[in-house]
């Protein structure tokens, strides 16, 4: 059985740093994406987090991207960024009607990525995920959600994940606790912690791990080494993997993303 596809790129595209570093120089601002979206195989889109985009704008993202390339999409924020989640249902409905189905066959996962104050309630967390759809007009949906309170490092909050179908994000942070379990038919992992000394934000031996757990992920299995909440690791399956290199030394995501590319032949 072939591997899952492993897709691996950054957060948004417009970042005035990466002119001169990532885009060429005297590259137009406008032609950014179509180039970004050359040089890597997944972008996540950011604006969506910060308030609802155009129809318009999700196909022309689609078209200007080439075959094969994937988008993931952050959840907004009038989602996540409330004190009842399971009260979330009109927003929702708000965030998927705005147009993310022009994406079409590159709609990647939604990402709803939470505060980091926002702590595990067992009943709100599983009237929350069962507000996620698994189709919207048609298209297909895949769900990861993001936490970044200790307090979701349990069995529990695996279980409820892995019940839904829905992925927990695979966070290397600095500054957040880190859940690696899998829960999903794939894996979505942010590469948070580069660093501006280093040319392509992580040193070449952590690039070469975070390769071979991309490797692993896609073939089914679980990596050694990462921080798991449940003892008991899903059954073995090829999986897609999205690793995305965001945060931290946000300078060095496209070389970290690119190196990570090239290790992945």
């Amino acid at each position: 059985m072939a591997d899952g596809a492993v897709r691996v790129g950054i957060g948004g595209w417009s970042f005035p740093p990466w002119r001169g570093t990532f885009y060429p120089e005297g590259l137009a601002q406008k032609r950014e994406l179509e180039f970004a979206s050359r040089a890597l195989t997944a972008i996540e889109i950011n604006a969506t987090y910060h308030g609802s985009q155009k129809p318009a704008s999700f196909a022309n993202w689609a078209n200007t991207a080439p075959e094969g390339f994937v988008y993931a999409v952050k959840g907004s924020r009038y989602v996540t960024n409330r004190k009842v989640l399971g009260e979330a249902g009109e927003s929702m409905q708000r965030f998927l009607n705005q147009g993310i189905v022009e994406l079409g066959e590159k709609l990647g996962p939604i990402l709803w990525q939470f505060m980091a104050t926002k702590q595990f309630d067992p009943e709100d967390f599983a009237a929350f995920l069962q507000l996620l759809p698994g189709a919207h007009e048609g298209v297909a949906l895949r769900h990861a959600v993001q936490v970044r309170h200790e307090s979701f490092a349990v069995p529990e909050f695996v279980a409820l994940a892995r019940a839904a179908g829905v992925a927990i994000v695979f966070a290397d942070s600095t500054s957040y606790p880190a859940i690696a379990d899998v829960t999903a038919d794939f894996v979505y992992a942010r590469l948070e912690a580069a660093e501006e000394a280093e040319p392509q934000g992580y040193a070449p031996a952590a690039l070469d791990r975070w390769a071979q757990a991309a490797r692993t992920w896609a073939s089914g299995g679980v990596p050694d080494g990462l921080p798991y909440a449940e003892a008991t690791p899903p059954p073995a399956r090829p999986r897609d993997t999205f690793v995305f290199c965001i945060n931290g030394a946000k300078v060095r995501a496209p070389a970290a993303a690119q190196a990570l590319i090239a290790r992945l032949g």
